[in-house]
């Protein structure tokens, strides 16, 4: 059986690190130009351990992996995503990887960030799957991002409307939002808020019994197209309501619309609201998953929380 540990990463560390680094980097193919990481030492990594952090993954007790963190703003940069060949394929790189987000999570940044080489297939096909995206490109260096989900807990309505009011101010024609959770929980609630961030006319209301509603904007910007997919019987008929005509030049909003409203668009963003079990308590809590490169290049940020 495996045993396998990830640990934030101290200058107690730095022996171990560069031994994985060094172990990592030198089994790979030379590239031109070639890749600095040979030059890390004890000194190099205890100085970025000691100032941003980092990770160690042991197998068996064992280094096995390793990368060091840079903190950039709202952003958590990946250096040195390292694997000793002598303990890959067992999990290593997906476990250190998705301590990376949960760090990045905690510190409350809301993008994580690195450089891949694009002559390293295997390396690329890897980031795709964790779901990263190239947000630039700099000769044969892609830069991945992956923005981070938000999650809340939400005290009254009047503060789901203020977090879907200041999200608005984040949104551009062609955006999706993708809304599930309990009856009741405040989807209609959230989409209030956003109209009112975006100014757009009419008021918001569940839209039960008329399907999608157009909502034209009183300021210039996008319009609101609200839909409601609950009565939906599947993705032909969300197709009969032929949003594709509008997705460019509006912002497209579709409760119920897991499992159905996805293949609108590669870039959205799935949010899902929740209801505890106590009727008497308004408390929700909100999950904001951005998906997509548009969202990796820029990630999502809810201040009106800061202060809960």
């Amino acid at each position: 059986m495996t045993d396998l540990h990830v640990v934030d990463a101290t200058a107690e560390h730095a022996d171990e690190i560069v031994a994985v680094i060094h172990h990592a980097f030198s089994s790979r193919r030379v590239l031109d130009p070639p890749s600095t990481a040979l030059s890390e030492n004890a000194t190099t990594v205890t100085a970025a351990v000691n100032k941003h952090g980092g990770l160690l993954v042991r197998v068996n007790g064992s280094p096995a992996g390793a990368v060091l963190f840079e903190e950039s703003g709202d952003v958590l940069n990946l250096r040195r995503v390292s694997v000793d060949p002598r303990h890959q394929a067992r999990g290593v790189a997906s476990a250190m990887v998705g301590c990376a987000e949960e760090v990045a999570r905690r510190r409350g940044l809301s993008r994580v960030q690195l450089i891949a080489r694009m002559e390293l297939p295997d390396t690329v096909e890897f980031w795709r799957r964790r779901g990263y995206s190239v947000v630039e490109q700099h000769d044969h260096n892609l830069i991945y991002a992956k923005a981070m989900p938000i999650e809340l807990a939400v005290p009254t309505a009047d503060d789901m409307r203020a977090i879907g009011e200041e999200l608005a101010g984040q949104l551009r024609a062609g955006d999706v939002l993708v809304l599930s959770g309990d009856l009741g929980a405040g989807k209609t609630t959230f989409t209030q808020g956003l109209g009112a961030g975006l100014k757009v006319r009419g008021d918001i209301t569940s839209p039960t019994f008329v399907i999608s509603r157009v909502h034209p904007s009183l300021a210039g910007g996008p319009a609101l197209v609200h839909v409601d997919a609950y009565r939906l019987g599947g993705i032909a008929e969300l197709d009969d309501l032929d949003l594709d005509a509008s997705l460019d030049d509006a912002v497209t909003v579709v409760e119920w619309g897991h499992g159905l409203a996805e293949s609108l668009a590669p870039d959205r963003l799935d949010i899902v609201v929740t209801r505890g079990d106590d009727d008497t308590d308004e408390t929700r809590e909100i999950r904001i998953t951005p998906v997509g490169p548009r969202w990796a290049a820029s990630g999502v940020r809810v201040s009106v929380m800061e202060s809960y």
